[in-house]
């Protein structure tokens, strides 16, 4: 999930709409509207958070240090105009990037992860077994191909890969994938997701990769794990 940091509601409505055609839940707040939430947001909550973008808002190079009281996530200032003295003073207050505006969510993305991988030493992909994820929009792979999935799907299918051994939760999953602050939407709808998902890669696979198991929820299993189940 993306924070989005502006004053101006057409921006933030902009945004959210552009991530979400890319798979990717964002909320959008004001300025005043952010700090009441992260002060009074849960620590899982924050740390479904995978990163901060701030744009036109008051009190800019405070906000960063506000940010880092309750989150390490990667923080990137959006500016409307090249400004190398305003530049410098938001990497003084601690975001891990500036850009300029317009710029493409799926450059965004791109970025956060880059953030991340250095902090973290993590990859733009991540494999397990015979599958292969990205973490930049594009399609997974399994066996060297293409395997081509709608865009909830592939969400799913990144988080199980980048947890793999480990169990995710249906509440877990669909945080990630949906967002805390999606009530439209219920849970159960993750069940449709993962039923869908497991029908392409049992029939890609030769195999049912996902290990679920009722309140303990999903974990991907390789072919001989399932083979012994």
């Amino acid at each position: 999930m993306l924070i989005i940091v502006d004053e101006r509601e057409i921006v933030t409505s902009a945004y959210t709409s552009r991530f979400g055609q890319e798979g990717v839940f964002s909320a959008g707040f004001g300025f005043e509207q952010f700090l009441e939430w992260v002060d009074s947001a849960r620590e899982k909550d924050l740390q479904a958070v995978e990163a901060f973008l701030i744009g036109d808002c008051p009190d800019r190079e405070e906000l960063p240090r506000v940010i880092r009281r309750h989150s390490q996530a990667p923080v990137i200032a959006m500016n409307d105009t090249l400004s190398l003295e305003q530049t410098l003073g938001l990497f003084s207050a601690g975001v891990d990037d500036v850009v300029r505006k317009p710029i493409h969510v799926r450059e965004i993305l791109a970025r956060v992860h880059a953030i991340r991988r250095r902090a973290e030493a993590r990859q733009d992909y991540a494999t397990f077994d015979r599958i292969q994820v990205f973490f930049d929009g594009r399609d997974p792979v399994i066996d060297g191909e293409p395997f081509p999935l709608p865009r909830r799907e592939r969400r799913v299918l990144e988080l199980l890969v980048l947890n793999k051994r480990r169990r995710l939760t249906k509440t877990q999953v669909f945080n990630a994938v949906y967002g805390l602050f999606d009530e439209e939407v219920e849970e159960t709808v993750i069940e449709s997701h993962i039923s869908k998902l497991r029908k392409k890669l049992r029939k890609k696979l030769g195999f049912d990769p996902i290990d679920s198991q009722r309140f303990l929820g999903y974990l991907l299993v390789s072919q001989a794990d399932a083979a012994s189940r």
